[in-house]
């Protein structure tokens, strides 16, 4: 009903998630445990002007960097995860635009974005061999093309105005086919299960011959026919919202441990807070996080040098030092996360304190994509010259 705000600089982009994370850190414990999807916390979210923070300047954009892209995302994580992610595929999304979309396109789907529009996303298949082979595909009807199929993790999908669809051609060829959220022949299904990340409705969408007008249809195997960051881009968002869950669990350990937990009889301590193999657990976990937060801003700033002058060396350094930040925030989501109900008893399992969700959030979302790849592509590039490979997981 109104424009959304648009962000003036980095600055601002930084402030303006800070004050919407104290806000949606009040009820995410409740959303949780409820299953209640946060319809107000998101339309803030994209009112704020930060979906739009991502794009060029050119168009009347912020274009912030993507060192502070990831640092807004992980603040917003650390307050709710779910709600983070479903604004991941859109900030992929329009990153994409700006490498593979013609001006005019660009244009169009830009002034989009300024207004508010969200994009959700239908770019997975459950069923497919490989995560990267798609069924869903499009045939070509003149001035508009018609797509059929169905999708499954499809974050954001039923929350958004548009809901970009990976479809392929008869080359093979994977494009964005958008479509508007209530199309005919689109139906976003409401049924993921998943333990964690509840609050993102990552389910099913069901593409029943959905017409696109060739305006809305963007050619997203461009991004990958030449020294891109695309696929960067994407994986750094991955590893801020990681690095939000950990930060979650750190700051909650150590709230727990300071007002709830009981020092252990050994220790001879009033407080656990005294307890000094307490507090060496905690140091140890502070380091961790610091570390994998100071590799997601190395690896925003490799994606910054990258996006100015996109070389094969420029990309595959930014493609490694994302790999590395997705490693270690995986790590530090996972450890503090289960390393929580160690330092802070029994109970902290407790379900009136719902402090589970942060492992389930972090088993869950660390599985987007296996971080063993990642260690190995860091590994071979350093042993033997290897550049990691060129594709949207990378």
């Amino acid at each position: 009903a109104e424009p959304a705000h648009v962000i003036r600089d980095d600055g601002e982009a930084i402030r303006v998630a800070h004050d919407l994370a104290a806000r949606f850190r009040e009820g995410a414990s409740e959303r949780d445990r409820t299953g209640a999807r946060p319809l107000a916390e998101l339309d803030a979210f994209s009112q704020s002007g930060l979906w739009s923070i991502n794009v060029p300047r050119s168009h009347g954009g912020p274009e912030v960097s993507y060192r502070t892209l990831a640092q807004v995302v992980a603040i917003i994580a650390a307050a709710d995860p779910s709600i983070a992610q479903i604004a991941q595929n859109h900030l992929g999304i329009v990153a994409a635009i700006r490498t593979v979309s013609e001006p005019e396109q660009q244009a169009d789907l830009f002034a989009a974005v300024l207004s508010g529009i969200r994009f959700g996303n239908a770019f997975s298949e459950k069923g497919t061999k490989r995560a990267a082979e798609f069924e869903t595909r499009f045939t070509d009807h003149g001035d508009h093309v018609v797509v059929r199929g169905q999708k499954f993790y499809a974050t954001g999908a039923l929350l958004a105005h548009l809901v970009p669809i990976v479809a392929v051609d008869g080359e093979g060829r994977p494009w964005y086919a958008i479509a508007d959220r209530d199309a005919p022949g689109l139906t976003v299904i409401d049924d993921w299960s998943s333990f964690g990340q509840r609050g993102t409705a990552s389910g099913t969408v069901l593409i029943d011959d959905v017409r696109v007008e060739k305006s809305r249809l963007v050619p997203a195997w461009r991004g990958y026919t030449a020294p891109r960051v695309d696929g960067a881009i994407f994986q750094i968002i991955q590893a801020a919202i990681d690095a939000g869950i950990g930060r979650a669990a750190l700051d909650d350990t150590i709230a727990f441990v300071r007002e709830k937990a009981r020092p252990w009889i050994d220790s001879g301590q009033e407080r656990a807070s005294d307890d000094p193999y307490t507090i060496r657990a905690i140091g140890d976990l502070t380091i961790r996080q610091h570390a994998a937060e100071a590799l997601l801003d190395r690896a925003g700033l490799a994606i910054d040098a990258a996006v100015a002058d996109p070389t094969p060396e420029s990309v595959a350094a930014a493609q490694l030092a994302v790999a590395e930040a997705k490693v270690l925030t995986t790590e530090v989501a996972l450890a503090a996360s289960n390393t929580l109900f160690e330092l802070s008893g029994t109970r902290s399992t407790l379900a009136e304190h719902n402090l589970d969700r942060h492992w389930r959030n972090a088993r869950t979302h660390t599985l987007h994509d296996p971080v063993r790849w990642k260690v190995a592509i860091v590994g071979n590039h350093a042993l033997n010259g290897i550049n990691p490979p060129f594709h949207a997981w990378s």
